[in-house]
């Protein structure tokens, strides 16, 4: 069996490494690795190769950053040259990134199977490029795989034969049990000078926060009012970082004396990071899912969230974009009312080992 892997952007990586690793238990599998280069920063991308032990990408395609339609399109004409070359038998991908409908697409039409991993979640607001994506990837797909029961409930809502489902668990989830001892030997707090339990973390890069002055203004604004509370570590994504300069905002940053900024860290130093934290703020659906695994709050600054098991069984609080909902959010969490939460169904780490084993049984 010929599986080429895409990754593309952070998130990917984390997901594709436990895929990865389970079809080395198996030699009858043939595994190529294609980077579409959509995330080309250095520590956006080859630290978490390194970090995570992943073998260097077989293929980059290098299409780097662009408007959705230009890095779409030229990830799809990259790409499409690889499947006449190497003719899978599959092609897996990941997520909902650009990198995700661009591979798929590609497939479908030269008539190569496709297994997209992480299906059938929605946030059900279709302004975030990321839910069309979802929804475009999940209808040209073979094979769903599925992380909680409100992806099987939406694929079939929405008309998808119910035997192209497969539960299988969170790869992600995979990832972090693997490296959560590896992560403990970080330096990362002594290196930010943090104490156990006594910071916030706070990640933020949707476009609803960043893409509009007033909004970006207005997150900043709630930020400087939780680092009075406690000190908050805020690892600034290229993105955000980009309009933070563009919206001339950054004087706003330099004058919080509790706030940490950082270039945006590898795996293993934010998974660290996360663990000890009192509380964590972001718009990251990957994140809500990795806190709920850690116990650690969580609050959501986003409308809404496709990953509805976070708040339902896990640690995660949805409170919006109002710097005051998202103040009090936090406020609730020091004042000892923090969610309590269980690990969710078959976040057990061998998601990626039942993702194979079904891969074998269709196209092996």
């Amino acid at each position: 069996m010929k599986v080429i892997n895409i990754v593309g952007a952070r998130p990917n990586f984390v997901k594709i490494a436990s895929i990865v690793h389970a079809c080395e238990d198996y030699p009858q599998v043939e595994s190529i690795l294609v980077h579409t280069g959509q995330h080309y920063d250095e520590t956006l991308s080859k630290l978490f190769f390194d970090d995570l032990n992943i073998p260097a990408p077989d293929i980059n395609l290098g299409v780097g950053s662009a408007s959705h339609a230009v890095q779409t399109a030229r990830i799809m004409t990259a790409f499409e040259p690889l499947l006449h070359e190497h003719k899978p038998d599959v092609v897996i991908v990941v997520g909902d990134v650009n990198s995700t409908i661009a591979c798929a697409l590609v497939a479908v039409k030269l008539g190569v199977p496709i297994a997209h991993v992480e299906a059938g979640l929605r946030s059900f607001d279709r302004s975030m490029p990321e839910e069309i994506n979802r929804i475009l990837t999940d209808a040209i797909s073979d094979l769903l795989f599925v992380t909680e029961q409100s992806g099987r409930d939406n694929l079939i809502r929405e008309g998808v034969d119910p035997a192209r489902i497969h539960f299988v668990g969170h790869v992600m989830i995979d990832t972090l049990m693997a490296n959560r001892e590896k992560a403990e030997a970080s330096p990362v707090l002594e290196r930010l000078d943090l104490q156990e339990g006594s910071y916030a973390v706070m990640t933020m890069h949707r476009p609803a926060n960043t893409d509009a002055a007033g909004d970006l203004a207005g997150a900043l604004g709630a930020l400087d009012e939780i680092q009075k509370l406690l000190p908050v570590v805020f690892p600034i994504h290229p993105r955000t970082r980009n309009a933070i300069e563009r919206f001339g905002l950054a004087q706003r940053l330099d004058a919080m004396p509790s706030l940490i900024t950082t270039e945006p860290l590898g795996y293993l130093d934010f998974l660290k990071l996360m663990a000890h934290a009192r509380l964590v703020l972001t718009d990251s659906g990957g994140i809500q899912e990795e806190t709920t695994i850690l116990q650690v709050p969580c609050i959501t600054m986003r409308p809404n969230t496709e990953r509805p098991v976070t708040v339902t069984e896990g640690t995660n609080r949805v409170v919006g974009t109002d710097p005051e909902r998202i103040v009090a959010g936090v406020c609730e969490v020091l004042d000892g009312r923090r969610p309590s939460g269980r690990i969710p169904e078959l976040w057990d780490g061998k998601s990626g080992k039942r993702i194979a084993e079904v891969l074998l049984r269709h196209f092996g």
